[in-house]
């Protein structure tokens, strides 16, 4: 009988060899079919943009559709368009756009991703709990859910709510350590509203702090503030106020970018690529795609970046 180790004994070409290899689950190094190591990062997820004109029409058609018995959370994925993608937006960081009905409550659960919430349009009444707190959800406020932590979301108001979410679930899904559980006990939403928590930043300070911030010296940025140091573990959150008609240096990073807009209007160029936006809109500017700013008015964008995932390893670079 013939064994592995005799047909290894006796290949006397590459082509009798590799089959053999393949046999054992062994791959020659010298002939992978793409490179593992390149001089500079693949150009893999493409630059896109998303309206929230759009997203709001698709959310109030989801509204009549499905309610929160029958999804665990009633939202619209900005899924990058490449082939056979489905879910991230950018290569470690998944958007999307969420709706809550008035009287509404979106369950308590908990999971391995961190995960925060951009709040676009919210009248009294609209809330975030986390670990217990009851945190109101404000037009331009920044909500954190730390991975978890358990959180849920309810609406008291009268109008539809809607916000932004922004997860590091791509990241997680890579390394694999997911984990998500549904809260066991009785859900108490009923406790009163409070700021007095590290996992909100109200828009009402942000604002006021990006009005004192001076210029960014490499240009890129317009005027920028950071929220948390960073917010989490692998998510860095800034607010960047660009004046209206100066265009911001470009900006090459190996870092991924989502960028959401606060206020106002203007247009991004994206490796060559120009998208124009408004308030709510979505794009994203992958890693190392150079990209630059504009804005036709007084506008403010809240760019979230997977920046402290690539820093803790030295993996981050900045084009000069």
């Amino acid at each position: 009988m013939t064994t592995i180790t005799d047909a290894l004994d006796g290949a006397n070409t590459l082509e009798q060899l590799y089959p053999l290899l393949q046999s054992i689950n062994l791959w020659p190094g010298w002939n992978k079919p793409e490179p593992s190591l390149y001089p500079e990062p693949y150009k893999t997820f493409v630059p896109a943009h998303w309206s929230y004109a759009d997203a709001k029409t698709a959310l109030h058609a989801a509204g009549r559709l499905i309610n929160t018995e029958l999804a665990e959370r009633r939202n619209l994925i900005l899924y990058n368009p490449i082939p056979g993608n489905t879910y991230p937006t950018v290569r470690t960081l998944v958007a999307a756009y969420q709706a809550l009905l008035p009287g509404e409550r979106a369950r308590w659960h908990r999971h391995s991703p961190n995960a925060l919430r951009l709040i676009l349009d919210a009248e009294p009444g609209i809330y975030t709990m986390v670990e217990g707190k009851r945190l109101p959800m404000r037009p331009n406020d920044v909500l954190l859910t730390p991975n978890w932590s358990w959180h849920g979301h309810g609406n008291d108001g009268k109008s539809i709510a809607m916000w932004l979410d922004f997860l590091d679930i791509p990241f997680v899904t890579l390394i694999e350590p997911m984990f998500f559980e549904p809260y066991p006990d009785k859900e108490n939403d009923d406790v009163p509203d409070t700021l007095d928590s590290p996992n909100v930043f109200p828009w009402v300070e942000t604002e006021k702090r990006l009005a004192e911030a001076a210029p960014d010296p490499s240009g890129r940025f317009g005027r920028i503030v950071q929220l948390g140091d960073p917010a989490m573990k692998t998510i860095a959150l800034n607010m960047m106020a660009l004046d209206p008609g100066r265009e911001t240096a470009p900006y090459r990073t190996t870092a991924h970018n989502i960028y959401a807009v606060v206020r106002g209007h203007g247009s991004s160029t994206i490796d060559g690529e120009r998208f124009a936006w408004r308030r709510g809109d979505v794009f994203c500017a992958p890693g190392w795609r150079p990209h630059t700013h504009k804005a036709t008015d007084d506008a403010v964008l809240f760019r979230v970046s997977d920046e402290p995932v690539q820093a803790a390893f030295d993996f981050l670079r900045v084009a000069s």
